[in-house]
């Protein structure tokens, strides 16, 4: 018998960059994780015959609505431990004095089952309900990571990070060979999890931390097992810093401080790469990652506090130009593991980045960022058919808001009178995560404060 649940109450998501649906009185069927009708007013409705009769139905009260998940689409899962750690380092110092230190822990298995479980356990409270995830280069601790993802019903895309040059000893891998045949005992571990590979909710990302951590041998190797899956993700740190270009130049110097054709020639851009920070681009590199479908995570907290400077994402200018771009909270580059911080940084980031460009790059409203935070990353994440907002036919992820009238959350206290676009307004900018009472991953119910 088929699992159907009802939902009638308060419903927002995104059309499209621009435009937020804000329905008061909406009703969701959801019949085995997957959104089967959407009725907008109740004007729409059918019979009450029309529901199975073994239906499940909730009606949420006046100030509560439904949002779809969140995406984050750039994620270290190993970090969430070092959260707010090394501030104003540069990003090559950082990863020596602060994050490779951590990141060896997870050689000890023990030790990332017990971090994975809480690391998940965060992000689903947040809402986010689809995550793409760093692990560490560790295998048996990456394998843990995506147990516990399958086993809590996240989505995520997991990925064992490679990395066999430019790291002390203690957490560089031993050659290009074994990181490489790592790579694919993951891969194949990650599809075991489910009988339906196509159909699960974890899937395997292919992850050379950066260029500089990766001989050509290794970065070869990865574009070589992506031809020959091109179902394959891949996700990496693109431009992510002036030291890190830099470094990245001098190592690779047939490329012309190019990035963009370094990853391309091994064959690591195609329109399932997901490309952390971009924050300092030349138009040739926007260019290729358009003509390349590539997307783009955009790490705002991140950016303008690890990796040494104010920088600045050009996030309208990728807009403008047709290139996918989703939010990343970057747990612990991003002192944060809540998408609603990362919202507000990155409006901060959009209005710092049209006195920057002389107002040619207006900055973004909260419509554009909602999308990004939810149908942009899904886009990113190419899950868009099955995520991101409440279109028939994709997936129940979903996030059910509660909103206050007093000192319960950091949130605005919702008033008498309050449209629902402000009262969304509030709890976009001053929520937390006791303002989620349930979250919803393909129908199930993995998190909420009540």
């Amino acid at each position: 018998m088929a699992s159907t649940l009802v939902f009638r109450g308060a419903t927002i998501h995104s059309t499209d960059p621009e435009r937020l649906e804000l329905l008061e009185d909406a009703t969701l069927v959801i019949t085995d994780g997957r959104i089967t009708a959407f009725y907008k007013s109740p004007n729409d409705l059918p019979s009450d015959d029309a529901f199975p009769p073994h239906a499940v139905f909730h009606r949420l009260p006046p100030g509560e609505f439904l949002i779809p998940g969140f995406v984050d689409t750039h994620n270290h899962a190993p970090q969430w431990p070092m959260r707010g750690l090394g501030q104003g380092l540069h990003i090559l110092d950082w990863l020596n004095e602060v994050t490779f230190p951590i990141e060896a822990r997870f050689a000890d298995p023990t030790y990332a089952a017990a971090i994975y479980e809480d690391t998940v356990n965060d992000f689903l409270r947040q809402g986010i309900t689809t995550a793409s995830y760093y692990s560490s280069r560790h295998l048996d601790g990456t394998k843990i990571l995506a147990d516990v993802c399958h086993r809590k019903g996240q989505r995520a895309l997991v990925g064992k990070c490679n990395m066999d040059q430019n790291a002390p000893d203690y957490i560089q891998e031993e050659s290009a060979a074994v990181s490489l045949r790592e790579t694919e005992e993951f891969i194949h571990h990650i599809r075991s999890l489910s009988g339906d590979a196509e159909d699960s909710l974890v899937k395997p990302v292919v992850t050379p931390r950066f260029a500089i951590s990766c001989t050509p041998e290794l970065l070869q190797g990865l574009g070589d097992i992506v031809k020959r899956d091109n179902t394959l993700a891949i996700q990496t740190h693109f431009n992510e810093a002036q030291q890190e270009i830099d470094a990245t130049k001098e190592l690779f110097p047939q490329f012309g401080g190019s990035e963009a054709d370094l990853y391309e020639s091994f064959g690591l851009l195609t329109s399932r790469s997901i490309l952390a920070h971009c924050t300092i681009m030349t138009d040739h590199e926007k260019e290729r990652i358009h003509a390349l479908e590539c997307g783009v995570a955009h790490c705002p907290i991140a950016n303008m506090t690890v990796g040494g400077g104010f920088m600045v994402a050009p996030v309208r200018d990728f807009l403008r130009r047709g290139i996918k771009v989703g939010l990343g909270t970057d747990s612990g580059g991003g002192w944060a593991s809540q998408m609603l911080a990362v919202i507000r940084q990155t409006m901060i980031a959009s209005n710092a980045r049209e006195v920057l460009s002389d107002g040619k790059d207006k900055a973004l409203s909260l419509e554009e960022v909602f999308y990004l935070a939810t149908l942009g990353g899904a886009k990113v994440l190419c899950l868009e058919d099955r995520i991101g907002n409440f279109a028939v036919g994709k997936e129940f992820d979903a996030v059910w808001v509660t909103t206050t009238t007093g000192l319960q959350s950091a949130m605005t206290p919702r008033e008498k009178g309050d449209s629902l676009r402000r009262v969304f307004e509030k709890y976009v900018m001053t929520g937390d995560d006791r303002n989620v009472a349930h979250v919803y991953v393909r129908g199930r119910r993995v998190a909420g404060a009540k």
